[in-house]
């Protein structure tokens, strides 16, 4: 038996107006870049990474996206991406692009000197993942203006933590139950 590896590249589309990332769905995201790597690298581009290629995780109010691919022609779905400059849903045009902020791959930095090695999982996407919203939510609180707009942020993420919290030990009682 023959396992495939996969490669994962952890996007966000940026786009100006928030309908935009709203009307975002799966199928209309992975059609789009399809149609861009066949744009882009013709038929063979199109062919070899329809075979395996597959948004993973969306989520529409953040713009994140993870897109999973054959790990032979992750560079061909990666160099793709740049192209991308407007969504279609439904019949509106959206202005968007796509800011690609982690590739599970062997990186090269310093003319080759170091070599950083992540792997190509679920895994390390997901710490990546992790670190960047706690970065973005630093720059977030840096930039309120008066301390009500920094209480409120700082209320939502602690309920939103509770429910988890909530979520998991509901999830374990069931489970104990069983």
């Amino acid at each position: 038996m023959v396992r495939f590896k996969h490669r994962y590249l952890l996007c966000e589309l940026v786009s100006d107006d928030p309908r935009c990332r709203l009307s975002l769905d799966d199928r209309v995201l992975s059609s789009l870049v399809r149609d861009t790597i066949a744009r882009m690298h013709g038929t063979f581009g199109a062919a070899a990474c329809s075979i395996g290629f597959a948004v993973r995780y969306l989520n529409a109010y953040t713009g994140i996206v993870l897109l999973r691919c054959r790990k032979e022609f992750y560079q061909l779905v990666w160099s793709a991406l740049p192209f991308i400059t407007y969504l279609e849903n439904k019949g509106h045009r959206y202005p968007c692009f796509f800011n690609t902020l982690h590739v599970g791959v062997e990186t090269f930095h310093k003319l080759l000197t170091t070599i950083t090695h992540m792997p190509g999982t679920i895994r390390t996407c997901q710490k990546f993942l992790i670190q960047y919203n706690r970065k973005q939510l630093l720059i977030l609180l840096q930039n309120c203006t008066d301390e009500g707009e920094r209480e409120a942020i700082q209320k939502s993420v602690t309920r939103s933590c509770l429910l988890e919290e909530e979520e998991e030990s509901s999830e374990e009682a069931a489970e104990t139950m069983e």
